[in-house]
């Protein structure tokens, strides 16, 4: 791995269907801090890519290295532990909504604790106190007890994060996270998601369509067009002759 890379992608590639790649020889390193947001059309690659460094989505080939080991080869037991420092944000909330909001907190520690003891629901008291902490810096702590089914999407998601951040991650990987809101709600949580992991220090990859909320928001943009990468550098150096190439060339720019 590079130094002062969180996370070293060599030659990934995917393949759901046998000789149609959906990504095609990724090479990247990821800062160990700021926000690294992914662009790019629908069904160019830029899901399959997030899920891919996690294992939600197996490789075809290639290698992911984080804290020194390969996640491709490793084994299930291997895997869970990788998985502990790799927090995940989804579009769709991912909560169980039949469980208190504290409860779904709780599951971000499920990595950590015997699993007789998540049955139960006991779980050490650090971790109970460093939920409520999470509670009250994404501003749930009123919601502690109510269901995850009674909240609103914003709601939800500042929950999601929440959930993330219990794992104490070395790595913060989101999904588009606001795909589902609106677009002041967007802005909240994009602020929300930049503020916590600039203050625990946690590197973030972020995918996203919003192309605005992601030149405010990020500190590096990766632009994907066809499974591949077409541009990779500031927000500011991010043109509309290179949208057009990242996005095909149509005339949705001024539309």
């Amino acid at each position: 791995m590079n130094e002062g890379a969180a996370l070293t992608i060599r030659k990934l590639c995917k393949e759901y269907t046998r000789g149609k790649p959906v990504l095609r020889d990724i090479d990247l390193d990821i800062s160990d801090q700021g926000i690294t947001a992914i662009i790019g059309p629908s069904g160019t690659g830029k899901s399959t890519l997030i899920r891919c460094i996690n294992r939600l989505v197996e490789p075809t080939s290639g290698e992911i290295l984080f804290e020194g080991l390969d996640v491709v080869k490793l084994d299930r037991q291997q895997l869970r532990r990788a998985r502990r420092h790799i927090g995940m944000v989804f579009q769709e909330y991912n909560l169980v909504e039949r469980l208190t909001v504290m409860e779904n907190l709780l599951c971000g520690r499920l990595g950590y604790v015997p699993p007789l003891k998540a049955w139960l629901r006991n779980y050490p008291q650090q971790d109970i106190a460093r939920a409520f902490e999470l509670l009250e810096v994404v501003g749930l702590s009123d919601f502690v007890n109510q269901r995850a089914d009674s909240l609103s999407g914003g709601q939800r998601q500042r929950v999601g994060i929440a959930r993330a951040l219990m794992q104490e991650p070395k790595l913060l990987l989101a999904d588009e996270p606001t795909s589902s809101l609106d677009p002041k709600t967007s802005v909240e949580i994009m602020s929300l998601i930049r503020d916590l992991c600039r203050s625990h220090n946690i590197p973030v990859m972020i995918n996203m369509h919003d192309v605005e909320l992601a030149r405010r928001f990020a500190d590096r943009i990766i632009g994907m067009s066809e499974g591949t990468v077409v541009y990779d550098g500031a927000p500011a150096g991010l043109t509309d002759e290179q949208l057009k190439t990242i996005y095909g060339g149509q005339d949705w720019l001024h539309a």
